[in-house]
């Protein structure tokens, strides 16, 4: 249902992240799957949107010079932004615990930066969607750490899984974007591709 003007266009997509590449086979594209390694810090007084802004194109930056001129490069960040800090993906076990304990019983939000990337012009897109937890027990938690090992998970949780059915009492914008990308506004973008 595509812009058939996509079909001039080589789509890559950057990430190896399943959640991301099943997106794209669900919106039935056709793409190639390019990774290429970055240390993913960031200047430290960057705050919510404007760090995975800055991810997003961070890992764009890596394609510089590599690309064909049919080629379209999707680069992509996700961060949790809870009580003004980034929370990324945890270190271990313990990191896990912690973070999850502390969006129990609060809303923070989810934050996505994609961004579109051709040797003619870059595009970037930016959304913020706001997930309320229930009050999580210490059992539930551990339980979900053990048998979910969220450790790939940026604020250590999948919406689609168990700790989303039982703890998520209230979602405010994409839903798909708590799991990493935005689609609708993909979707979207891809459709003005001329």
């Amino acid at each position: 249902m595509l812009n058939s003007n996509l079909s001039k266009y080589k789509l890559i997509l950057a990430s190896g992240s399943p959640r991301r590449q099943q997106f794209f086979k669900d919106l039935e594209l056709d793409f190639e799957i390019r990774l290429k390694e970055i240390e993913e810090i960031f200047p430290p007084e960057l705050k919510g949107g404007e760090i995975t802004n800055y991810l997003a194109q961070l890992k764009a930056s890596a394609f510089d010079g590599t690309l064909k001129d049919d080629e379209i490069v999707v680069t992509s960040d996700t961060i949790v932004w809870h009580n003004g800090q980034a929370l990324g993906k945890p270190k271990d076990k313990e990191d896990a615990f912690r973070i999850l304990k502390s969006l129990s019983n609060a809303t923070h939000e989810v934050i996505t930066s994609v961004c579109f990337t051709s040797n003619a012009k870059t595009h970037l897109l930016c959304e913020t969607t706001k997930v309320t937890f229930n009050t999580l027990s210490d059992e539930a938690i551990l339980y979900y750490v053990e048998k979910f090992k969220p450790f790939d998970k940026a604020g250590s949780y999948g919406i689609q899984e168990w700790i989303g059915f039982i703890g998520v009492s209230k979602i405010e914008g994409s839903y798909a974007n708590v799991m990493g990308m935005p689609v609708d506004k993909v979707y979207q973008y891809l459709n003005t591709l001329e």
